[in-house]
């Protein structure tokens, strides 16, 4: 048993044979299922130019699904910062919390949001990647917009982290910090270190406050879980390879993919630092990852095809 609070990470899978019209209503069915399983957070993630992976902007979607829900704290998970004005996003989430006061998640990350370099080019309108810097002070101009706006109610920010970069400034501006560990797992332990080490307390934190993101993939038995997690191996060997072209796979056509043998070594040793398997195996794994970054809390984001497959992966986590 996990005694930890428990959130999801909502990444809109596009399933293979279905439209991005399914996707969203696949969302609004999950978002019921998770508030009535107590789950704390349902977070959305910014992408875009991504076959399996719907762009659906996180304001619309944390606006839509905190209508359709009753008390999971709904947001972005994240709002990736240098691709909007921070006096846009401030706009935005103040206007969100004012609608839905005490349950509004304002989460704020650096990386494009996709693999695609025209995309990419497109969301900076020309303009290269934000340095340490400009990404430092669109936190900072977004933080203190929230601060000035006239509604009464705040957004709650978070920063989501993948380095030990991230984590000093994390620290450094007193936020809450929620780890990528289902990105960057090797970085994750001596990120929350750092975090801990250097955070400042301040008005949006007295104290540090960790969230971990996992890969969580739960069914009824060990071969189950192994079917369910193949799509989504399938989706980053393409990533490794350069390719993003091709809707989520289904657990059939992904049964067929055959994996080269320095696509399946990444995948290990990815997957092993997951959460994967029957329940008491995934507690166990959960359970490991919470006591070696001491985290607060434990956000999982289950990449699996089929919203039945996926709605039983949370509940026997639950």
């Amino acid at each position: 048993m996990i005694d930890l609070p428990l959130s999801a990470l909502e990444v809109a899978i596009v399933e293979a044979g279905t439209s991005a019209g399914d996707a969203l209503r696949n969302c609004t069915q999950a978002a019921a299922h998770l508030d009535s399983l107590g789950y704390k957070r349902l977070w959305f993630a910014e992408h875009h130019h991504s076959p399996a992976i719907g762009a659906f902007p996180p304001p619309i979607m944390t606006s839509h699904i905190a209508s359709a829900t009753t008390d999971l704290r709904v947001g972005s998970g994240g709002v990736m910062a240098p691709n909007h004005a921070p006096v846009t996003i401030a706009e935005q989430f103040t206007t969100l919390a004012a609608l839905h006061p005490g349950r509004v998640d304002l989460g704020l990350g650096r990386g494009p949001g996709t693999f695609h370099e025209g995309t990419a080019r497109a969301l900076r309108r020309g303009a290269p990647p934000a340095s340490d810097d400009e990404y430092r002070r669109d936190v900072e101009e977004t933080l203190e917009l929230l601060l000035e706006a006239e509604f009464g109610e705040l957004p709650e920010p978070w920063l989501l982290v993948s380095s030990e970069a991230g984590a000093s400034l994390a620290a450094a501006l007193g936020l809450p910090v929620a780890l990528a560990h289902h990105i960057r797992p090797e970085n994750t332990l001596r990120a929350a270190g750092r975090y801990r080490a250097r955070f400042t307390p301040s008005r949006w934190s007295a104290a540090p406050r960790i969230l971990v993101c996992v890969e969580t993939v739960c069914a009824d038995t060990e071969e189950r879980a192994a079917d369910l997690t193949r799509p989504m191996a399938v989706v980053k060997a393409d990533l490794l390879q350069g390719r993003s072209e091709a809707p989520f796979p289904s657990v059939e056509e992904a049964a067929r993919h055959r994996f080269s043998t320095r696509e399946q070594q990444a995948l290990d040793a990815f997957g092993a630092q997951q959460a994967y398997g029957t329940p008491d195996v995934v507690s166990k794994q959960l359970q490991r990852i919470a006591a070696e970054t001491q985290a607060d809390e434990l956000m999982l984001v289950t990449p699996v095809f089929g919203l039945e497959d996926r709605m039983r992966s949370f509940e026997l986590v639950r």
